[in-house]
């Protein structure tokens, strides 16, 4: 991709849920990127773009606020026109809802570490090809989502089913946090936003419990996702 191309649109709910470990995948392709935090502005004139990326946060996608709204469009009509989308927890929920499925309640939150197994569709995605075990991954969220229509499901964990999934082409919803570093967790564990959650866990969270199996991880998923994005350019 060129430096003249437009660059990637990435939507942030919170000022603290950034790219993280997915930006050196990006910068590795050679795809620039730009925020757009349409929680500060709902009606922020958006730039063309050639692929969107919707981050995490605390809140619901089922939030009634006109930022919600507005993105929902926005991942509608990205899809509509074929364009390469990626969400991540809440990201993921906002995709499954704009696509028409239900996002509701899981039945326990699930913060910190927990294993995730890979469906057989993984075994053929572009994405998740090549791995076949468990994989502990990190995880934070208390909401949930139904498969989009036609979408094929990839992962689940023992207290979430649906971890990931793909609809159509380039267009990913993924529940757990590949992106997140050591410091990312030890900054959201001290969040405001985030202390009702840390009140419930039944110890601190660990950091780098498996941050460095994460890391080589986030390097092949984000990096195989970049590649398609830059295909695409």
């Amino acid at each position: 991709m060129g430096s003249s191309a437009a660059p990637l649109l990435v939507i942030r709910h919170v000022p603290f849920e950034d790219l993280g470990l997915i930006a050196p995948a990006l910068e590795a392709a050679g795809i620039r990127y730009q925020y757009l935090d349409l929680f500060q502005d709902p009606a922020a004139p958006v730039p063309d773009f050639p692929a969107l990326i919707s981050m995490g946060g605390p809140m619901s996608a089922n939030d009634d606020l006109p930022f919600i709204r507005r993105e929902l469009d926005l991942i509608r009509e990205a899809v509509a026109l074929g364009k390469p989308v990626l969400g991540i927890c809440l990201g993921a929920q906002m995709i499954a809802k704009a696509l028409g499925a239900r996002v509701y309640r899981n039945p326990v939150p699930e913060i910190g570490w927990f294993p995730v197994e890979w469906t057989e569709a993984a075994a053929l995605d572009p994405l998740f090809q090549g791995l076949a075990g468990p994989e502990t991954l990190f995880h934070w969220h208390g909401e949930t989502f139904d498969l989009p229509p036609g979408a094929e499901w990839l992962a689940r964990s023992a207290a979430c089913r649906h971890q990931a999934f793909r609809a159509g082409r380039g267009v990913y919803g993924l529940q757990f946090h590949l992106e997140v570093t050591p410091a990312m967790i030890e900054d959201w564990c001290r969040e405001e936003l985030n202390a009702g959650d840390v009140s419930t866990l039944p110890a601190p969270i660990d950091p780098l419990e498996n941050s460095a199996r994460l890391a080589e991880l986030s390097e092949m998923v984000f990096g195989r996702w970049a590649g398609m994005v830059a295909e695409r350019s």
